[in-house]
C-alpha cells in the first residue's frame, strides 16, 4: 500500500512538473515572423530541468520600437520558474506602458525585493531599438556581456556597463547606455549556460569557443546561427549532463525599408 501511495505521489509530481514546463514554455514568444521588415530575430531556451529560471522576450513598445530582453534567475527548478514569470511579466508590463528603461529596472528591482525570503535575484539585459534609426537604449543588470557584429566584421564581446541583478538590493538605480546599429549589424545575447557548459573532462565551452562558432556561421540566418551554436555546444559537451539553462537571442538590424 505504501509503495502505491509513493508511486501515485511521484506520478502527480511528474504531471505537475510537465504542466509547469508547458506553462513556462507557452510564456516565451515563438513567432519570429513580422510584417515589419526592418529586423530579423530568433530565440531559444533549453532548460536544464523540467522548468528553468532563464527567459527571453521581445515585443513592440510602439509601432517602430522593439524591446529585447534576456534574463537568468539565480536558482533552478520551480521556485526559479515562478520568480522568472514574475520578473518577465513586470518588465514587459512597464515597457509596454512606455516607462523608460532605467525606471523599469528600478521599479522591477524593488518589486522583486519585496517578499523575497529565498533571496533570489535575476540578471537581465534589455535593449529597446528604434527600427527607423537604429538607436538602441540598453541596460545590463549583472548579466553576461552581449556580443555585437558590425556588418562587415566579426562577433565581438561588448563590455557594457553592469549594475547589480534585479532583486539583489532595494532602491538600486540603473544607468543605461546607447548603442547605434547600422543596417547589417547583429546582436547575439545569451545566458551563462552557454559559456559555462562543460564536457566530461570538466572543461568549459567558454567565450572563445562561442565567438568562434558565431563567426563561422555569421552569414547564416538568425535561426541558423543559434542552431549552429547550440549544435557546436552539444558536440563539445558530449555525454556530460546539462547543468544550467541555455538561452540565446539573435537579432539582425536591416534598417528602414522603403515600404515602412
Amino acid at each position: 500500500m505504501l509503495k502505491g501511495y509513493i508511486d501515485a505521489a511521484e506520478k502527480r509530481m511528474e504531471q505537475e512538473l510537465l504542466l509547469a514546463h508547458n506553462i513556462q514554455d507557452a510564456a516565451l514568444p515563438k513567432n519570429f515572423t513580422f510584417s515589419h521588415t526592418g529586423f530579423e530575430i530568433f530565440a531559444t531556451m533549453n532548460p536544464a530541468r523540467e522548468v528553468g529560471g532563464d527567459f527571453y522576450d521581445f515585443f513592440f513598445v510602439d509601432k517602430n520600437k522593439i524591446a529585447l530582453v534576456i534574463a537568468d534567475v539565480s536558482d533552478k527548478g520551480v521556485p526559479a520558474s515562478l520568480f522568472m514569470m514574475r520578473s518577465k511579466t513586470a518588465i514587459r508590463g512597464l515597457a509596454e506602458a512606455g516607462v523608460k528603461p532605467e525606471e523599469i529596472f528600478y521599479r522591477v528591482n524593488n518589486e522583486l525585493c519585496e517578499g523575497n525570503e529565498l533571496n533570489m535575484f535575476v540578471t537581465v539585459w534589455m535593449g529597446i531599438i528604434d527600427l527607423n534609426t537604429g538607436d538602441m537604449r540598453c541596460l545590463n543588470a549583472g548579466h553576461e556581456y552581449p556580443t555585437l557584429k558590425r556588418k562587415n566584421g566579426d562577433y565581438e564581446i561588448l563590455k557594457d556597463k553592469h549594475r547589480l541583478p534585479l532583486g539583489a538590493m532595494k532602491d538600486m538605480t540603473y544607468t543605461g547606455y546607447d548603442l547605434q546599429l547600422d543596417p547589417g549589424d547583429c546582436l547575439y545575447v545569451y545566458t551563462d549556460g552557454v559559456p559555462d557548459a562543460i564536457n566530461i573532462n570538466e572543461e568549459q565551452y567558454g567565450i572563445e569557443r562561442m565567438l568562434k562558432a558565431l563567426n563561422i556561421y555569421s552569414d547564416a540566418s538568425m535561426e541558423g546561427l543559434l542552431r549552429a551554436v547550440k549544435s557546436d555546444l552539444d558536440d563539445f559537451a558530449g555525454e556530460a549532463d546539462q547543468f544550467d539553462d541555455i538561452t540565446m537571442i539573435g537579432f539582425r538590424f536591416n534598417g528602414l525599408q522603403e515600404d515602412q
